[in-house]
């Protein structure tokens, strides 16, 4: 099954947390300092909420950190990622890279306006102690206002 995602820089986790349990009915899948995800099944979702203030240089608070499409496999990502090269896309690969609590692949494009989507598979779980896996830049390929089209992403989640 193949789900879309969205990740939230957030000004409070404890509340998003909240906010978002209620309104989808369902707690978090996973739960980490600053970070919080929500397999959702009903619309099928990921939800991912990042602190905006935990030194991940995610930006502002209520705006869009990433999109990104969840998929079952890697043979997936690579399927996509075959795909969008054979549409100039140029994706960016990333292959057994941990981060967000996961190890995972993925590819990055960005949309014309410069939002970073992601089409990512979760190969295993992360350790509590890993944390979101890059210095500062973890979760924030680069924010959807100073994106530039074909920009590179700066890593994950």
């Amino acid at each position: 099954m193949s789900r879309v995602q969205l990740a939230l820089n957030v000004s409070d986790i404890d509340a998003a947390v909240a906010f978002y349990s209620d309104l989808f009915g369902t707690e978090p899948a996973k739960r980490r300092p600053g970070y919080a995800n929500f397999a959702i099944a009903e619309p099928p979702l990921k939800l991912v909420l990042i602190a905006s203030d935990a030194g991940r240089g995610s930006g502002p608070a209520g705006a869009l950190n990433h999109l990104g499409v969840e998929v079952e496999t890697p043979e997936e990502v690579h399927a996509a990622t075959t795909r969008l090269t054979g549409a100039g896309m140029a994706p960016e690969v990333e292959e057994s890279t941990t981060c967000c609590y996961a190890v995972q692949d993925k590819a990055w494009v960005h949309d014309p306006d410069g939002a970073p989507w992601e089409i990512y598979t979760v190969l295993a779980d992360a350790p509590d102690e890993t944390s979101l896996g890059c210095a500062t830049d973890a979760c924030a390929p680069v924010p959807v206002s100073a994106g530039a089209a074909g920009s590179s992403p700066s890593a994950c989640c």
